[in-house]
C-alpha cells in the first residue's frame, strides 16, 4: 500500500465525513435528531460491533492469505537453493544444464514474476524453466545409487518448489471476494449516515467534528489496512518483497565458486532464456 496515497485518503474521507455532520449541524435541533439518546447509543452499539466483528473475520481472512503468501515465497526460495544442491549429483548429460535452469527460473520469479504480481497478476502463465527443467531429466537415466537417490530427490522437491509457488502466487490478485468488500462498504455507509442524526446545535463545532471525525478515521483506516493485507505485493511498507529469492541466488553464486564449477547459465539477469 502506499502510504501517501492511503494518508492523503484518510484525511479526505474524514475531512468530507466531519463537513457533512457540522453543515447537518446548522439545521439540527438541540440534543440531536433523537428524542431518546441512550436508545439511539445502543442501537449505535450493536452497529458498530457489528461491523467490527465483520471486518476482523475480514481482516483474518486477509491476513492468513498475506502469511500464506510470504511463507510460500520463502519456501520456495529454500527448495530452489536444494534443487541446485542436488542437480550436482545427478547424471553428468543433465547437471550443469539443470543447475543452470533452476538458477533461471529464480531469477525469472525475481525480475519477471514479482512485476507481474505487484501489478494484480493472479499468475496464470506457468515458469517457462519449469518445463524446461522436467523436459531434461525425463531425457537423461540415472545409473548409480548416487543418481538414482539424486533423481528421485529432484522429482520430491520439484513437487514441493510448485507447491510453494502455488501459495506464492494465490494472493496476488486478492482474495476478498467482492460481496465481502460490497458488505464492508455498506456497513461502513450506514454506521457514517447514522451518526448524522447525532448531530447537535448545541453542542460545540470542533465536538461534533470529533465525534464524526475520529469514527471516519478509524473505519477508513481499517477499510485501507484489509486492502494492503488483500494485495500483498504492491509497493509500500508491508508488501513482500522478493528477498528470500534474491537471497538464494547470491548462495547459488557462493556455491559455484565453493565447488569450482562454473558452467553457462543458460539466460540473462533477468531470467529470459538465451538465444541458441
Amino acid at each position: 500500500m502506499n502510504v501517501l496515497l492511503a494518508l492523503v485518503a484518510l484525511v479526505v474521507a474524514v475531512g468530507a465525513a466531519v463537513a457533512v455532520m457540522l453543515a447537518v449541524r446548522k439545521r439540527a435541533p438541540e440534543g440531536s435528531y433523537f428524542s431518546d439518546g441512550d436508545r439511539a447509543s445502543g442501537v449505535f452499539g450493536v452497529l458498530a460491533t457489528c461491523f467490527a466483528i465483520f471486518a476482523g473475520f475480514v481482516i483474518l481472512l486477509a491476513f492468513t492469505s498475506y502469511d500464506e503468501s510470504r511463507s510460500g515465497s520463502e519456501a520456495e526460495a529454500l527448495t530452489v537453493i536444494q534443487q541446485f544442491e542436488t542437480a550436482q549429483f545427478l547424471p553428468t548429460d543433465v547437471r550443469d544444464e539443470l543447475a543452470g535452469a533452476i538458477e533461471c527460473y529464480g531469477r525469472s520469479v525475481v525480475h519477471e514474476e514479482w512485476p507481474r504480481m505487484q501489478e494484480g497478476s493472479d499468475g496464470e502463465a506457468i515458469n517457462p524453466w519449469g518445463p524446461r527443467m522436467f523436459a531434461l531429466l525425463r531425457s537423461t537415466t540415472p545409473d548409480s545409487a548416487a543418481e538414482q537417490s539424486a533423481y528421485d530427490k529432484w522429482l520430491d522437491q520439484t513437487s514441493d518448489r510448485e507447491a510453494a509457488r502455488h501459495d506464492r502466487i494465490h494472493g496476488a490478485a486478492g482474495i476478498i471476494p467482492f460481496s465481502l468488500w460490497l458488505v464492508l462498504f455498506l456497513s461502513a455507509a450506514l454506521i457514517l449516515a447514522y451518526m448524522l442524526f447525532f448531530a447537535d446545535s448545541g453542542e460545540r463545532a470542533r465536538s461534533q467534528a470529533m465525534l464524526m471525525g475520529s469514527a471516519a478515521a478509524m473505519i477508513v483506516a481499517t477499510l485501507l489496512v484489509i486492502d494492503a493485507l488483500d494485495h500483498p505485493y504492491r509497493s509500500g511498507p508491508g508488501a513482500i518483497q522478493p528477498v528470500a529469492m534474491e537471497r538464494t541466488l547470491t548462495l547459488i553464486e557462493e556455491a559455484r565458486t565453493a565447488i569450482g564449477t562454473d558452467p553457462a547459465v543458460p539466460c540473462d539477469e533477468d531470467g529470459a532464456a538465451l538465444e541458441a
